[in-house]
C-alpha cells in the first residue's frame, strides 16, 4: 500500500535534513517493498516570505490528507522581530492544532559514543533511556483569555484542560509504559494548581485499566530535579503541555548532543508529525555540516507509530548506531579518534548500512 508522506522543510538546516530523511526512507522503500509518495510544502518563516503567512491554508489541507508528515524546523532572527501572528513558531502550534496532534513523545537515549560529552557525569547519564509523553494541544499555550490589560499593566494566561483532554494523555502514557518496562510517573503540581489535581485524579482513575504498569506522582520541580541527579530512574514520564516542554527540553540536553534527539506529535487515529528536536541552526544552513541523525530518526518513528513498520524502524536506528560505533561523526558530535563528515556523507553511511543489512539477510535466506 503507498503511504503519503507530506514534508515541511521550514527554515534553515531544515532543508538539508528533510532531504537526508527522504533519502533514507527511498532505500527503506527499496529494500523492504514499499511506497512511499512525498509532497513537499512551506511552513514557518520559508511560508511568512512566499505567502504572507507561516502556515498557509495549502499546507494544513495537504497534511490533513497525509499518512504521515515530517518537519525539519522553523524559525530564524530574520524574523525575531515580527509581529506573534507573524512568527515561524506559530506556523508550528498551527499544524498541531488543526490536525489535532495531541500527544508529543520524545524519546531521550544516551549514544555510548556520546556520553562524554554529557553536561552530566559519565557513571550518572549511563544507561538513561526514557520516554516523555506530553499534552500537546491544551494547557497555557492555547488557553483563553490570553491578553494584556489595564494599558499594558497588568497580563492574563490561561491554563486550562477538559477532563476528556487528560484522560487521552494518559492513557497514552500508560500504553508507552506497557510496551517498555512497565513503569510510568505522572508529573504535575497537585500542592497548588487546580489543573493539576484533576490531573492527579485522572491518573488514579486509570491505574485500574493498566494493572501491570507501576504508577509513581511526582511534582514538577522534583521531576526537574531528579532529572539532573538520577535520570535514570525514569522510563516514561506523562504530563501536561508546560511542563512536559520544560521537561523534555532539559532531558534533551542530558545525552550529549540534542542533535541526535527526534520526536513525534500523533493524534488518535495514528497519523502523526516527526519532527528533530533541534532548530533550524541558521549560523550553519546551507553549509553542508548539519547533523541529520535527529531527522532520520524521526522518520523511524513515523515507521513505528504511524505505519507499523517496527522492522524498519529498528534498521534504521541501527544504521544510525551503526555508523556512530564506526566512528563517523558530524561536526557537533564529539567521538574521540573518529572520523568527521558532512550531512551528505552521513547520509549516504546511514542509506548503504541498509542496504547492506537487508542484502545480506537476502543472502542468508536464500543460502539456508
Amino acid at each position: 500500500m503507498k503511504k503519503h508522506i507530506v514534508l515541511l522543510p521550514g527554515d534553515g538546516i531544515g532543508k538539508e535534513v528533510i532531504s537526508s530523511a527522504k533519502d533514507v526512507l527511498q532505500a527503506i522503500a527499496e529494500e523492504y517493498n514499499h511506497s512511499f509518495n512525498f509532497e513537499t510544502h512551506e511552513i514557518g518563516g520559508a511560508a511568512i516570505d512566499q505567502y504572507g503567512t507561516p502556515l498557509p491554508d495549502s499546507t494544513v489541507d495537504a497534511c490533513k490528507q497525509a499518512d504521515a508528515v515530517l518537519l525539519g524546523a522553523v524559525g530564524g532572527p530574520k524574523w525575531d522581530q515580527n509581529p506573534s501572528h507573524l512568527r515561524p513558531e506559530r506556523g508550528l502550534l498551527g499544524i498541531r492544532k488543526a490536525l489535532d496532534l495531541y500527544a508529543n513523545l520524545r524519546p531521550i537515549k544516551g549514544f555510548k559514543n556520546l556520553l562524554h560529552a554529557s553536561p552530566l557525569k559519565e557513571e550518572v547519564v549511563a544507561g538513561s533511556d526514557l520516554l516523555i509523553v506530553r499534552e500537546l494541544t491544551g494547557g497555557l499555550y492555547f488557553g483563553t483569555p490570553s491578553e494584556r490589560r489595564d494599558n499594558g499593566n497588568s497580563v492574563v494566561d490561561t491554563l486550562t484542560y477538559t477532563r476528556k483532554e487528560i484522560e487521552r494523555i494518559v492513557d497514552k502514557g500508560f500504553q508507552a509504559a506497557q510496551q517498555r518496562s512497565g513503569r510510568l510517573t505522572s508529573v504535575d503540581k497537585a500542592n497548588v494548581l487546580e489543573s493539576s489535581k484533576m490531573w492527579r485524579e485522572v491518573v488514579e482513575e486509570k491505574k485500574a485499566q493498566y494493572p501491570d504498569v507501576v504508577v509513581d506522582h511526582v511534582l514538577v520541580d522534583a521531576a526537574a530535579m531528579k532529572l539532573i541527579t538520577n535520570p535514570t530512574q525514569f522510563d516514561v514520564i506523562v504530563t501536561e503541555n508546560l511542563f512536559g516542554d520544560i521537561l523534555s527540553d532539559e532531558a534533551s540536553v542530558l545525552t550529549g548532543s540534542i542533535g541526535m534527539l527526534p520526536s513525534a506529535s500523533l493524534r488518535e487515529d495514528g497519523v502523526g508529525l516527526y519532527e528533530p528536536v533541534h532548530g533550524s541552526a541558521p549560523d550553519i544552513a546551507g553549509k553542508g555540516i548539519a547533523n541529520p541523525c535527529a531527522m532520520i530518526l524521526s522518520a523511524a518513528m513515523m515507521l513505528r507509530y504511524s505505519f507499523d513498520f517496527n522492522t524498519e524502524a529498528k534498521v534504521i536506528e541501527d544504521a544510525v548506531q551503526s555508523v556512530l560505533d564506526a566512528g563517523y561523526h558530524t561536526g557537533d558530535l564529539q567521538i574521540e579518534e573518529g572520523r568527521q563528515v558532512g550531512t551528505a556523507e552521513m547520509t549516504k553511511l546511514i542509506v548503504d548500512y541498509i542496504k547492506s543489512q537487508h542484502a545480506s539477510k537476502c543472502i542468508a535466506s536464500c543460502y539456508y
